[in-house]
């Protein structure tokens, strides 16, 4: 739904993959391009919209605008007949995996102890709502200008916020905004710029509450990200148990994160297959929303930050092998819920439990 309610309400700017994922229109992106390539791609009508060189990922990006009226498919095709050997994929949109609703909620009572230092690829974050009194935010993107959105607040509350009054300041949060308002927000290309921001900050864990179809450039970026020794935790997404598997979360080395509601049920509408490294609380939680606000949220979007919340307590800097470590680590707290083992549904089992009732909304599921 969210899906065709974007292309429907964004023609102009919006096209589809094969799959129906979407895409920027008439975009190719192009990864680590030779002079030679660019030529051919010029000589052919396309026109470079914009090159970026991504220092902390070690790659250089080309955005090659196709020619008026030609699909985005075309385009890819005609690049990749172009230089057969090349980098060349869609610039692909991802979206967040979760629902909010408006709701009263009062604050209790208690704090965690540990400092975090951790990072959000997501929608804006209202850094002055109460949930994240004195929490450093450190920003990016939007050249500069603050877009909140009530998504990557509700994601931000959740991965350092609190609902005690007055917390103590010890975390620190990067926060880069990759949607910005725009109808092409959410492009593979943000998103790749996002993280070479990230690294170069040296911000080990980082939370990707967005999903979407596989992506050359999304791909290297994680891949750069691994080996540079940061902690990537993702969503599965809501498409449901028979959709296939949703990026990045199911990239190795990605910890992909399915939700579970008030009685450690699977969400119904929660993705499932060996994608899932481990569960967590998704629904009945209180995060926090628009204008000082919160709102009942449910989906991955909302379980994925309980688990890089734990995370970021395992890896405050980035170090080699730091993703296999921190699973490691978090298996062996993790409560087995489902079949005996690692199964498709569970992952590895049950993460988040101790902070249900910290984040729980004031109303009960049936």
């Amino acid at each position: 739904m969210q899906v065709r309610q974007l292309l429907r309400e964004h023609r102009k700017f919006l096209d589809t993959d094969p799959r129906g994922a979407p895409v920027v229109r008439g975009e190719v992106v192009a990864i680590d391009p030779t002079p030679e390539a660019l030529q051919r791609a010029r000589d052919a009508g396309f026109r470079v919209r914009d090159e970026r060189r991504l220092e902390g990922l070690g790659l250089r990006i080309v955005v090659l605008q196709a020619r008026e009226g030609q699909r985005s498919r075309a385009a890819l095709k005609a690049l990749r007949r172009l230089d057969p050997s090349g980098s060349y994929d869609f610039n692909h949109l991802y979206l967040g995996s979760g629902t909010a609703a408006g709701v009263p909620a009062p604050m209790p009572a208690s704090a965690e102890r540990t400092a975090l230092r951790v990072g959000l690829v997501d929608t804006g974050v209202d850094a002055a709502h109460p949930a994240l009194a004195g929490v450093r935010v450190d920003t990016w993107g939007c050249g500069g200008a603050a877009k909140p959105h009530r998504h990557g607040t509700a994601v931000a509350s959740l991965l350092v916020g609190s609902r005690v009054r007055a917390a103590p300041a010890r975390h620190r949060l990067y926060a880069a905004d990759i949607y910005c308002g725009r109808p092409t927000g959410g492009a593979v290309t943000g998103l790749a710029e996002a993280f070479a921001w990230l690294a170069q900050e040296k911000v080990a864990v980082v939370n990707l509450s967005l999903v979407g179809p596989p992506n050359q450039l999304l791909e290297r970026g994680v891949q750069a990200m691994l080996a540079r020794g940061h902690v990537l935790v993702a969503a599965v997404g809501n498409d449901g148990p028979a959709a296939p598997p949703l990026y990045p979360a199911a990239y190795p080395g990605v910890i992909g994160v399915t939700a579970v509601d008030a009685r450690d049920r699977v969400l119904p509408e929660a993705g499932r297959g060996e994608q899932v490294d481990f569960a967590a609380p998704g629904a009945g939680l209180s995060a926090a929303g628009d204008g000082g606000g919160w709102w009942d949220v449910r989906g991955t979007s909302f379980a994925a930050p309980l688990v890089a919340r734990l995370a970021g307590a395992q890896a405050p800097q980035p170090s080699p092998g730091a993703a296999l470590r921190v699973q490691s680590a978090l298996a062996a707290q993790a409560r087995d819920a489902g079949p005996r083992g690692d199964d498709a549904r569970y992952g590895r089992g049950l993460l988040g439990g101790e902070q249900r009732a910290r984040w729980s909304a004031p109303m009960n599921e049936d």
